[in-house]
């Protein structure tokens, strides 16, 4: 008896049976990529947009901080979110060169669509006013600002930085001394502020 399996039918079918290699899985188009990174700093969500720009450098020590940032991502910006790193890439690399001392600034296009008006006005003063290995008071930037009297309201505002390090937040100190409140903690905003103290007097490559 034949062997259906031999039948000239079956042979011509599997000889010409070649289906294409299914390759790297394909992620579904999104508007915000994301990845958390562990820097020198803390652990930090980096988020972008898909033409590059950053929309967060923000502290997310836990899960819980992590689902705040996507929670306010999904509301300010757009529902699709995904967890993405490739293109992160870039802005990863320009904060390590910060944090590394290589650079004078973060060097990415920030996007400040997770930012109140208040807290744009804030951190653009603060951005155009306070450079690199300098440093200023929460009531000298809200005058700054043309916001006397606010510092307290200054303070809640760089609390509330989605774009901590790249806007340099760590850089505003309270008057009466002490590095005061920061997102990622007071021994990262040291950190921040002995590095630049180290490295201001070095000539600029960024």
């Amino acid at each position: 008896m034949t062997d259906p399996a031999t039948t000239p039918a079956v042979l011509t079918a599997l000889t010409s049976f070649d289906p294409p290699l299914a390759g790297p899985p394909r992620l579904a188009p999104t508007d915000v990529s994301y990845v958390l990174d562990d820097t020198e700093v803390g652990r930090m969500l980096v988020a972008v947009r898909d033409d590059g720009r950053v929309l967060a450098t923000a502290f997310a020590p836990d899960d819980a901080a992590e689902e705040r940032w996507l929670a306010r991502l999904a509301a300010s910006v757009s529902p699709r979110v995904l967890r993405h790193p490739a293109p992160t890439d870039a802005a990863r690399r320009a904060l390590g060169d910060f944090l590394a001392g290589r650079t004078r600034r973060v060097d990415v296009e920030p996007d400040l669509a997770l930012a109140s008006p208040f807290q744009r006005e804030v951190l653009t003063g603060l951005a155009a006013r306070v450079g690199y290995g300098e440093r200023t008071t929460y009531a000298a930037l809200a005058a700054a600002v043309e916001h006397p009297g606010a510092a307290r309201a200054v303070g809640t505002a760089l609390g509330g930085n989605p774009l901590c390090v790249t806007l340099p937040c760590h850089r505003v100190l309270p008057a009466a001394g002490g590095v005061g409140g920061y997102a990622g903690g007071p021994a990262a905003k040291e950190h921040l502020l002995a590095l630049e103290a180290a490295h201001a007097s070095h000539p600029a490559r960024s």
